[in-house]
């Protein structure tokens, strides 16, 4: 079965997918969970959760609930899993083969090409320092430190500001998980700690596929290099990760995809008709086609920036503006929304009332708005 769809419908389907109606009271069952939920910055994760969760959130959600646990994972990111699936997620992250653990070194792949090996070699032997390292919880700084001295000398590098030498950072980031260390919710800056068990080493496409599936669920209709940017490999590689079970959709005059289970979701999915402030790095902002959530170039630019992004104002299934807080003292949370255009009333009471919700969330009693 192929079908076609347009932007409306895609836009409505991921709201709809990603749970952004609120129709969710336990924070488990969310389905961004299938995937990971970001937590880049000290608030973000908590403040994804309140747009999504019918009921109260507390900045501190995840540092006293056992079912989550945080490591870095999807591109050497931090993201909250269920802890009972962290497993599966491991398994997902093993390379397929040598030009998947290249490709995932990212930004510091031609680092680890100067450093005469392999990149699955350099990633297994961090992996192992890791794991001789981290018997407790450390600070990321004392990891490093004593990892570097356990890695090749290629995988490291001379920092001037510290005048000391530190194995590759993102090197680090994504061998911890595989040496058996998550990191503590809640710590800033990093720590590192240990978990129990041993955790697959072997690639898994089973386990990789599922990733892929996840992604497109969520982020879909969507194809290889879409499923490949998040993963952080190739479309080459992405499609050797491709689950059986899609269905072909055509979206903006090309072959897209969404899982078998979801296709009559997006062929008619709820009116989009909520407004929310997305924190950055939102679920809803991973999506790789940016030009999908955002056809604007220039507006692009003001909602991803290479630095320090702001939060989004969704506006029925539209990100409508950013927005920006800054806590003055303890007590006062200043506000500010630039929408990209003038709102109704009703959409800027209805932001106003999603503020006060993000102001609870980091446990602000007093909120100040301003309208930029």
């Amino acid at each position: 079965m192929t079908f076609e769809v347009d932007r409306e419908q895609v836009l409505a389907y991921r709201v709809a997918a990603q749970g952004l109606h609120r129709t969710e009271s336990d924070a488990a069952r969310l389905a961004v969970f299938d995937l990971g939920l970001q937590s880049t910055q000290r608030d973000t994760a908590a403040i994804s959760l309140a747009a999504r969760l019918d009921g109260p959130v507390r900045e501190e959600s995840f540092v006293d609930d056992p079912r989550f646990v945080l490591a870095w994972t999807h591109r050497g990111a931090p993201h909250f899993h269920r802890a009972d699936e962290l497993p599966s997620v491991v398994a997902a992250l093993v390379p397929l083969e040598e030009a998947d653990a290249m490709a995932r070194m990212g930004w510091q792949r031609r680092q680890v090409e100067a450093a005469g090996m392999g990149a699955t070699e350099g990633l297994f032997a961090a992996a192992r320092a890791v794991r001789k390292v981290v018997r407790k919880p450390m600070s990321k700084g004392a990891v490093s430190t004593e990892v570097t001295k356990l890695v090749p000398p290629g995988l490291s590098y001379w920092c001037r500001g510290c005048q000391a030498t530190h194995i590759l950072e993102q090197v680090l980031r994504l061998a911890a998980i595989h040496g058996g260390a998550c990191l503590v919710a809640g710590e800033f800056p990093a720590v590192l700690a240990p978990f129990k068990g041993r955790l697959p080493t072997a690639p898994d496409v089973a386990a990789a596929a599922s990733v892929v599936r996840n992604y497109l669920r969520l982020h879909g209709p969507a194809g290889p290099g879409e499923a490949a940017g998040f993963i952080g490999t190739t479309a080459t590689l992405a499609k050797k990760m491709w689950p059986a079970d899609l269905v072909e959709v055509r979206y903006a005059g090309r072959k897209t995809y969404v899982p078998a289970a979801e296709a009559d979701l997006l062929a008619n999915p709820p009116e989009p008709a909520v407004v929310r402030l997305l924190p950055p790095w939102d679920p809803f902002l991973q999506a790789r086609d940016r030009a999908t959530l955002v056809p604007d170039k220039a507006r692009q630019k003001e909602v991803w920036k290479i630095l320090g992004n702001p939060g989004a104002l969704l506006v029925d299934g539209e990100v409508a503006g950013t927005w920006r807080s800054k806590g003055s003292g303890r007590k006062r949370l200043d506000f500010t929304i630039t929408p990209f255009a003038p709102l109704p009333p009703a959409a800027r009471k209805a932001a106003e009332e999603e503020a006060e919700r993000v102001a609870r969330v980091r446990g602000f009693g007093d909120l100040r708005m301003v309208w930029a």
